[in-house]
């Protein structure tokens, strides 16, 4: 799914094409994309763009006459821009955004649709959409301190939840864990100051790091390589390759859609985490530790 730094970088290529053109034209080419019947998607032809933003980690279109554009790429929806008029491709292509200057296609792979537009009237419209979660951007460390504790959950649970945190997901998660040296299983309320600093720090970092990356990436075009899994990543989809810090093999914890990656050296004291389903199948010949499995 993408997450803060790409958003960020959909939005300021969006932002230098967008703002102060006419949205000609919106062809909907799956109608289960289109979530809002009220008003029809048709108000926005030929309303002018005034504004795009992130909102956790959905995009808004502004639109002139208090019109929004929302769009949820959720897992696998991805944004591509395209001369005037290009064709909606046939099996993964769900929309069409027409300007003069260009088309915005937005697309999503696998069989399973998530992805979701709205067209809502009203600033407190938004509303809805909004989950409460803390830009960490923004945010002091006494203000992410105050919300990571509100509630006793795993480090990985806490930095995901949107209630809680603004645009981190499955990916930016692991790398912030392991920048932090901290376990993704490691529960909130049992963090010291120190570790609370240290996670503060690394979020921030890992964050700004990847939006100047993605961003340079990009170097003025529009972004095309939107994925979760990438080489520069320390352990996100990285299982069994060598941690970058250490050398260690990098371990993975999964449940139903989702993994997480960590280097059981750097963040676990070299404990094996268990994963529900080989662990449960193991039983007592799960190792406990890196080292029975490096030796076993």
């Amino acid at each position: 799914m993408p997450e803060l730094p790409d958003i960020t970088v959909y939005t300021e290529a969006l932002t230098t094409r967008v703002v102060g053109q006419p949205l000609e034209r919106v062809r909907i080419a799956k109608p289960f994309l289109l979530r809002s019947v009220d008003p029809p998607i048709s108000v926005a032809n030929g309303k002018r763009v005034t504004g795009v933003r992130r909102m956790g980690k959905r995009i808004v279109l502004e639109l002139e006459d208090g019109l929004f554009l929302v769009i949820h790429l959720m897992i696998a929806g991805r944004l591509r821009w395209v001369p005037s008029g290009g064709k909606v491709p046939g099996k993964i292509g769900l929309a069409a955004f027409d300007f003069p200057n260009g088309t915005l296609i937005l697309t999503e792979a696998g069989s399973k649709r998530r992805a979701s537009l709205w067209l809502v009237r009203g600033t407190e419209s938004l509303g809805q959409f909004e989950r409460g979660g803390l830009e960490v951007l923004e945010a002091t460390q006494a203000q992410f301190s105050e919300r990571l504790l509100q509630e006793n959950h795993t480090l990985k649970r806490s930095l995901t939840d949107p209630r809680l945190f603004s645009g981190i997901g499955n990916a930016y998660s692991d790398e912030i864990l392991h920048r932090a040296r901290l376990s993704p299983v490691k529960h909130t309320r049992r963090l010291s100051e120190e570790e609370i600093a240290r996670l503060f720090d690394s979020t921030r970092v890992v964050l700004v790091e990847w939006t100047d990356r993605l961003r340079a990436e990009s170097a003025g075009d529009f972004p095309t390589k939107v994925t979760a899994f990438r080489d520069e990543m320390a352990v996100h989809g990285k299982f069994g390759k060598p941690c970058p810090v250490c050398g260690t093999p990098v371990q993975r914890i999964r449940y139903a859609d989702n993994e997480t990656n960590y280097c059981p050296r750097c963040q676990t004291d070299g404990k094996l985490l268990a994963d529900r389903a080989l662990s449960r199948l193991l039983k007592q010949d799960w190792p406990k530790s890196i080292d029975e499995l490096t030796w076993s």
